[in-house]
Order: C-alpha cells, then structure tokens, then sequence
C-alpha cells in the first residue's frame, strides 16, 4: 500500500510507492493489455484499466494533510484513484498512427472518465497524461495512457494555477488567452490550428521541440469541451502525434500532459490545454535533466522555439 510522506523542505507530498518495485519491465512474451491475455475483453475499441500497481488507491487510508502538522515527518493515505487507458487492442499500433476517429474514442474516455473522478469526495486533481518511449521509461509497450485522480492538487499545477490566478487579479485577464493571443500575432511559433484549438511550440519552450495546445475558447476542463471541440481535440491531437514521429523519421520518446482545472472551488481564471515534452534534441541525441533541470528546476533548452516550430510545421502534411 502506498504512503504519502511530506517533504518539509519542499512543501509538497512524496509518495512512497515500494510495491511498484515489481511491476513488469517490457515483456516480450506476454501483455496484460492484449486481447486474449485474459485481463481484459476479447474485443474492445479502448478500455479504461485500472492499474495493476497504482500509487494511488481509495483502499488507502483517507488523505489528511493536517495529521500530526506539528510534526516535522507526517505521513497521510495516498488516497485517490491510478487508470490506464488503453488506447488500442493492436499491441505494436504507433498512437501516431491511430485515425482522428479512434482519437475521438480516446478524448470521449478521458472526458467521460474525468467527470467520474470529480464526482468521488476524495479526488481533488484530474490528471490525464501518457508516458511513450523506453528512453521515458515505459514499461508495457502496448499503446496507452494513464488517468490519476490526485487527493490534493500536485505542485506543478498548483504553481501554474497561483500564476494564473495573480495575473487574472492584476489585469482581470486569463493568461493563458492572453499567451494565445500573443502567439497568433506572432506567427512564427504556431505549428497547426483548426477551429477549436492551436498547437504552437511556446516562446518559453523548455523541452527541445515542445509543444502546447490550447483552447480557442476559456474553458476549465473536459467535461467543458461540446462535441465539436472534442472532434476537433481529436484532430489537432492526432495532427501533432504525426508530426512529432515524422520529425526525426522515428517514433520520438515523450510525455503528454493535460492541464485542467482543479475539481473543486472556483479556477475561472483557468484555462484547459495540453503539453507535450520530447525528450529527443537531435536525430541521435536525447535531452536528460541533469543537474540543473533537477536541482535547480531551471531548464538549459539547446533548441530555438521559432526553429523547432518551422521544422514541426514542415514535418508531416495536416492530412
């Protein structure tokens, strides 16, 4: 079972994970998420998994933060919910490679999936997000991601949430619509867009050939999205993962992360998109974080945003 332990130098929650240790590493004989292993139907389109080694789980005792807070080492239940979402039944499928139409499949999972957490007390963060590559560390090829509902808000959000949050007070403007705005003035850094969404590699890039979604529209979260959007999130998802395996001409290693609105209280000046970040800085070289990126949180990014988004953009055709 999983601890929560809080690191007092940080301020933020560790979880203590051991039994993770023996979860399987790349197996090449046998996939829990292949129909026919007997873990999951026979037939499906995608399926909604729950993880065999989950950080999180509502078998764990409740989550109190203010437990012993006079203590200098506390520890609460690491309380929440761990999901995988398969994304395909074909074990070797590229998610580069899978139709705008299963997408679709995908993004009404993660919208269905996200009002289903939100609705149990204990969840306090939806986050959706998926891990590909070895060089990430994946351990299952099979094509998936994976669906966390966190009992507090994790500190990377809360930090863009309190940024979000001081800009709106000051100027009674969302931030992100107003980086939104910046980057279609400028041009040079978008990447694709249709109706609903943009997809630009950031001024403020920090992975080599990042890139970000956002939403035409202010909107907090998926369950936000009208079935357009979610048509047209599948799309310009679908656009991107293709470009990203066409830059290099292989499958690139990356982390997909989607940015929604705490489940609780009152975020207007929150605004749903997604972030993508490529760890692959050259056809042959990988970007780690070292020293700096790690111990200091300042990122040393060896690529130019307005570069990386021209090649991204020339990478693979829309269609």
């Amino acid at each position: 079972m999983s601890e929560l332990r809080w690191h007092p130098l940080l301020r933020q929650w560790v979880a203590i994970t051991t039994h993770r240790q023996d979860r399987p590493q790349l197996p090449e004989d046998w996939c829990p998420f292949c129909p026919g292993s007997g873990r999951v139907p026979d037939r499906y389109d995608v399926y909604l998994y729950p993880n065999d080694f989950p950080a999180f789980s509502l078998e764990a005792a409740s989550f109190a933060p203010e437990v012993a807070a006079d203590s200098l080492f506390r520890s609460t239940g690491a309380r929440g919910v761990c999901d995988v979402v398969l994304y395909h039944p074909n074990h070797t499928l590229l998610p580069s490679e899978m139709p705008v139409s299963h997408w679709r499949k995908v993004v009404d999972l993660w919208t269905a999936r996200t009002a289903q957490l939100a609705s149990i007390p204990d969840i306090a963060y939806v986050y959706v997000f998926e891990n590909t590559g070895i060089a990430i560390g994946v351990t299952m090829p099979h094509p998936h991601g994976q669906i966390y509902g966190f009992p507090f808000v994790p500190p990377l959000p809360e930090a863009a949430l309190a940024a979000a949050r001081d800009h709106y007070q000051r100027r009674s403007q969302c931030l992100y619509c107003r980086i939104l705005a910046e980057e279609q003035r400028v041009g040079t850094r978008i990447v694709f867009a249709n109706d609903s969404f943009v997809a630009f590699v950031p001024f403020f890039a920090r992975w080599p050939s990042e890139m970000q979604i956002y939403a035409r529209r202010h909107l907090g979260w998926l369950p936000d999205l009208t079935a357009a959007e979610q048509q047209e999130l599948a799309e310009i998802v679908s656009v991107v993962r293709r470009k990203y395996d066409n830059l290099y001409g292989f499958p690139i290693p990356l982390m997909m992360l989607l940015r929604q609105r705490p489940v609780r209280g009152d975020h207007a000046y929150f605004h749903f998109h997604i972030e993508f970040y490529p760890i692959q800085r050259s056809a042959t070289k990988l970007k780690y974080l070292a020293g700096v990126e790690s111990g200091c949180g300042t990122f040393l990014n060896d690529t130019l945003p307005e570069e990386e988004a021209r090649r991204l953009r020339a990478a693979a055709p829309p269609s």
